[in-house]
C-alpha cells in the first residue's frame, strides 16, 4: 500500500493562494489516479481534482478555472495550486492514491491539511 504525507495547509486571505503538496512513497507511475479531496466541517468528503496516470484531469466545478493539479514524477510528488481561495474553499485537504491489486481498487489517503480562507 502507499504511503502519502501532506503538506502546505494554512490561513490565507480571500481572493489569496496556496499550494499544496503530497508526497507518495512509491513511483508516481504505479498509482492508476492521484487526486484531492476536501471536507468542511459537516460536509461530506468531496472531490477537488484528480489526475488520471493516462493523464487525464478532473475538477470540480466550484475549483475550475482557480485550482490546478500538477506532479513531478521524479519526486513522486502531487500538487494542488489553489489561487483565488474563498471563504467556501475552507476545508481539510486531503490527497488520495488509487492503486489496483487483482480485481481491487485499493484506496490510500493522506493525514489531511486544513486549510482556511478568512481575513
Amino acid at each position: 500500500q502507499v504511503q502519502l504525507v501532506e503538506s502546505g495547509g494554512g490561513l490565507v486571505q480571500p481572493g489569496g493562494s496556496l499550494r499544496l503538496s503530497c508526497a507518495a512513497s512509491r513511483s508516481l507511475f504505479s498509482i492508476m489516479s492521484m487526486g484531492w479531496y476536501r471536507q468542511a466541517p459537516g460536509q461530506q468528503r468531496e472531490l477537488v481534482a484528480m489526475m488520471a496516470s493516462g493523464g487525464i484531469i478532473n475538477y470540480a466545478d466550484s475549483v475550475k478555472g482557480r485550482f490546478t493539479i500538477s506532479r513531478d514524477n521524479a519526486k513522486n510528488t502531487v500538487f494542488l495550486q489553489m489561487n483565488s481561495l474563498k471563504p467556501e474553499d475552507t476545508a481539510v485537504y486531503y490527497c488520495n492514491a488509487k492503486t489496483v491489486r487483482g480485481n481491487d481498487v485499493l484506496d490510500a489517503w493522506g493525514q489531511g491539511t486544513l486549510v482556511t480562507v478568512s481575513s
